[in-house]
């Protein structure tokens, strides 16, 4: 099996990275000449495609939701993190609700199309080494999500594991954005098997992985008992790692 994905993994790095070069300045045109809805249908589709490109390795990704999602209120998604292949799928499946990351800095650092998308979809990029600026960033992200009834998304291991097993949360930074929205409601969502895909590392790619996505039923913000929803939160998302 693993002889096998030694030429599926290469083709699938030359699709993956061209599509990254190809789309970088659509991004860039989309952004200066038609605006932000359209730079969001870009990425969408950017991101479409990247998911259907994980097929010829037999990578599938699918996500269930537990519950309907509340409608024009804001919104923290808060999942464990195993490898790269998480952010395709979840840019795609979750395109309705256009979601804002908080990631690390060094994500801003010139990627084809990740850099130019993480740079003008309203997303934050924090120094981890410097946690002490990282907080006023994540209360302004907090802020922004409650002001205008978006969607962020938070991955509070603060690094993916490559083994599936999760970290402990790191809980100030989610805590940060949640004591901002008031209106809004946290959504633990859990993230299985894709690890997998880097199992012998970047190269080959582990083959024929089910990645699961699966969406637990909001809670609301009750901001004054916030460290003890983030404590609901982490044991929810641990419940459905297998």
């Amino acid at each position: 099996m693993k002889i096998i994905s030694y030429p599926l993994s290469a083709l699938h790095y030359l699709i993956f990275g061209s599509l990254l070069l190809i789309f970088h300045p659509i991004q860039w045109i989309a952004i200066h000449a038609f605006g932000r809805k359209t730079h969001k249908a870009v990425v969408d589709f950017l991101n479409f495609l990247l998911v259907h490109v994980m097929w010829m390795t037999g990578n599938r990704s699918y996500l269930t939701f537990e519950s309907p999602l509340p409608e024009n209120t804001p919104l923290i998604f808060v999942a464990n993190h195993q490898s790269v292949y998480d952010i395709p799928p979840l840019i795609w499946f979750l395109r309705k609700y256009a979601i804002r990351f908080v990631g690390k800095k060094e994500l801003g650092n010139g990627t084809p199309s990740i850099t130019i998308n993480l740079r003008h979809n309203g997303s934050v990029l924090i120094d981890r080494s410097k946690p002490q600026n990282a907080i006023p960033q994540l209360i302004e992200f907090g802020k922004s999500l409650q002001a205008n009834n978006d969607a962020g998304f938070i991955f509070p291991e603060g690094t993916r594991r490559r083994d599936g097993k999760p970290k402990p949360f790191k809980t100030k930074g989610l805590e940060a954005i949640m004591s901002q929205m008031p209106d809004g409601y946290v959504v633990p969502l859990t993230i299985n098997n894709s690890w997998k895909v880097l199992k012998y590392g970047a190269f080959p790619m582990g083959l024929g992985n089910k990645i699961t996505f699966y969406v637990h039923t909001p809670i609301k913000i009750d901001l004054n008992n916030i460290n003890q929803q983030i404590v609901e939160v982490e044991k929810l998302v641990v419940s459905k790692i297998i």
